[in-house]
């Protein structure tokens, strides 16, 4: 038994070292790379953040980050599936993806991923198993992307010019018919619009098993009808008399900001300190999350499967998922994202974060059709 116990050490040890030794050929490599990045680019304390990342990697590795600012990553999946097309299978022009959702099984289901690559990351250990980060919208995801943050649907409110929010959307629908113009959500396929659709279909159906399974034509039907009716209803008391929707989350806060809403959503429960750190949004503004808890996902990073700097962008991903990395971004006076590896690794500020209780997110065929369908009843 002790022999058996010595040499089981010895392996283990060996694996181990083999490990590392493997993992400082790809830092080596890694050295003098550019990484390009597509990552949206419409928050600036994102930008920030990405920026401190781009010096540290720069400093540590000799890695060069490159952000490039992207309105929204449907556009990066286009230009990925144009270079496919066009047989570009090296030296392709996206080296790092942020990324989730419909976006990841477009790519994954047309081979467009490098991977598996997750377990070859050193802080993948490290990373809190209790969320969702071996699945994007039910959808496996088979070491082709690595968790980067935690999303959660949440809502704000000035706790000065409403003392009782709505907590359900059956409440936001009668507090928006006491006070017609006061509420609205973006215009999907826009992704905080999306997951209003989402967030909405999961309550009014009391959180249909269907939701978590690939949409039929059938289970859409069915599902769908108290949606419709509820939008139906909803509309005409919304904004601009649901004529025009806002952009987006940024939008939606800047209209609350400017007293034209009485409720904005967001997709980070830490957003609410995080602006008022930096003085973009009232001490008294709050957010909450309905009754039954808050749509939660988790976002990703991976890399193109023709990428240019593979090795850089691993150290770049395993660096993001660092303690230093992952500490730094959920300081709410840098970002205020949530982390996704175990509280005991985080340090400062962001051993604090606290979540919302969780709603899972319909698999990602609901969110397309949700989409499209939206498109034909309300699109103008």
């Amino acid at each position: 038994m002790k022999r058996l116990f010595i040499f089981l050490s010895i392996l283990l040890f060996s694996f181990t070292a083999s490990s590392q030794e493997k993992w400082q050929d790809v830092i080596k490599q890694a050295q003098g790379q550019t990484v390009y990045f597509n990552a949206w680019g419409g928050s600036q304390q994102v930008n920030n953040y990405i920026q401190w990342a781009a010096q540290q990697l720069k400093k540590k590795y000799d890695i060069n980050l490159v952000q490039v600012k992207v309105n929204d990553t449907v556009d990066t999946v286009s230009r990925l599936i144009a270079e496919k097309a066009a047989g570009k299978n090296k030296n392709g022009s996206i080296d790092l993806v942020w990324i989730n959702g419909n976006n990841f099984y477009s790519l994954k289901s047309n081979h467009l991923l490098y991977g598996p690559f997750v377990e070859r990351l050193p802080n993948w250990k490290l990373v809190n198993h209790s969320l969702p980060v071996t699945e994007d919208f039910s959808v496996p995801t088979d070491g082709y992307e690595a968790p980067w943050g935690v999303g959660q649907l949440v809502f704000l409110y000035d706790s000065v010019r409403l003392k009782n929010p709505p907590k359900s959307f059956a409440e936001l629908l009668s507090y928006a018919k006491a006070f017609p113009g006061r509420v609205s959500y973006p215009k999907p396929p826009e992704f905080h619009g999306s997951s209003f659709l989402e967030a909405a279909l999961v309550e009014l159906t009391h959180n249909d098993p269907s939701l978590y399974q690939p949409v039929s034509k059938a289970s859409f039907s069915a599902a769908t009808k108290p949606l419709w009716q509820y939008l139906d209803q909803l509309h005409p008391y919304m904004w601009r008399g649901g004529r025009q929707f806002p952009s987006g989350a940024n939008q939606m806060i800047q209209l609350l900001d400017d007293d034209q809403l009485d409720i904005a959503i967001a997709f980070n429960p830490n957003i609410v300190p995080a602006m008022q750190a930096d003085g973009r949004l009232s001490d008294t503004v709050k957010a909450y999350a309905m009754s039954d808890g808050a749509l939660t996902n988790v976002n990703f990073l991976a890399i193109p499967w023709n990428a240019s700097a593979k090795a850089g962008a691993l150290v770049a991903i395993n660096f993001l998922m660092s303690p230093e990395a992952q500490s730094k971004k959920g300081d709410i006076k840098v970002w205020g994202a949530p982390a996704v590896i175990k509280r005991q690794y985080l340090t400062g500020p962001a051993k604090q974060d606290k979540l919302f209780k969780s709603i899972s997110q319909p698999a990602q065929s609901w969110q397309s059709a949700l989409e499209v369908a939206w498109q034909k009843r309300y699109g103008f």
